[in-house]
């Protein structure tokens, strides 16, 4: 995992035991020689235990692309938990340290990113000359980015046989970052008014990413709108008034959103019934998803799956 690159803050691996918990299947430095970018596939163990992750300096993205796990993760005092899934970025906090345990159902494997520290703090000065909250971006990336996912996706993709150069990399290294603080970040202005308006609406926007992690974390399980608003300590009225401001929908809709996008995945990726594929998503049955799928596609599940078959 420690290279001698100035680029990249790898020191913090020198004492992690990588043979004990993963499996490395590529990585960029090795194979492509990229200096502005650390694209690594990993294969994970089943079960870890008090996991101790160094807090490098880079921004770190993960994305899990097979396995299902409980993930437990702890930070000074404070313990979160989430679903480790395919497609559920994740970004690790610069320079934070966490202590992680998890158990797995099926195998677990990855694609992780490293951008270098100075890559996004240049890039914050060009786009907004203010210090990265790297805090609220992961709150918010949390809440899911299909562009992010899938640019990370095709970088894991490259193979032995396609060895992009140094300009390829420098380039999506670019893309991501600008990416991330455009989407992810807001741009305050400097009246004293408006930076309360902001710690406001942050804290909010905080509040609607965890929420929608939430609803990631548990599309299989029924879930009531009052234990959302209570997980991110609000109450129902205030926590639909919000979610709706921050996202154009209500809570249920958007969790039905969020179900039937995780059906459309399973019913391209894999030849699960479409009965085992509306458990997994949450829905009450087979009839259940296919209403709930033909309002928000126009197709049926059945159809939908054959005509990406054919495509």
């Amino acid at each position: 995992m420690v290279f001698d690159s100035p680029r990249f803050d790898l020191q913090p691996y020198a004492g992690f035991d990588m043979a004990r918990y993963v499996r490395r299947t590529y990585c960029s430095w090795e194979t492509a020689g990229w200096q502005s970018l650390l694209v690594q596939r990993f294969e994970h163990v089943p079960v870890a235990e008090d996991m101790e992750l160094p807090g490098a300096a880079d921004l770190h993205l993960v994305l899990p692309v097979a396995g299902r796990a409980a993930m437990e993760t702890r930070h000074g005092g404070r313990t979160t938990r989430h679903t480790w899934a395919p497609g559920r970025l994740e970004m690790g906090i610069p320079g934070r340290p966490v202590l992680r345990r998890y158990r797995a159902t099926e195998a677990m494997r990855s694609v992780q990113v490293h951008i270098p520290r100075d890559t996004v703090e240049t890039t914050a000065a060009h786009v907004g000359g203010r210090a990265v909250d790297y805090e609220a971006l992961a709150a918010s990336l949390a809440a899911g980015d299909p562009l992010i996912e899938e640019t990370v996706r095709a970088l894991g993709s490259l193979g032995e046989g396609e060895v992009a150069g140094e300009l390829y990399a420098e380039s999506a290294a670019a893309f991501l970052t600008v990416h991330l603080l455009t989407r992810h970040a807001r741009n305050p202005d400097s009246s004293p008014h408006s930076l309360s308006r902001l710690r406001s609406r942050s804290r909010e926007d905080a509040r609607v990413g965890a929420a929608i992690a939430m609803m990631r974390d548990r599309l299989a399980e029924p879930v009531t709108l009052a234990e959302i608003a209570g997980e991110v300590h609000l109450s129902v009225y205030h926590f639909v008034r919000v979610f709706k401001a921050a996202t154009g929908a209500t809570p249920y809709r958007y969790l039905t959103r969020l179900r039937v996008e995780e059906a459309k995945r399973l019913l391209r990726g894999t030849d699960l019934p479409i009965a085992r594929i509306a458990a997994r998503c949450g829905f009450a049955g087979p009839g259940a998803l296919s209403a709930a799928f033909l309002r928000q596609t126009g197709a049926r599940p059945s159809a939908y799956r054959s005509g990406h078959r054919n495509s």
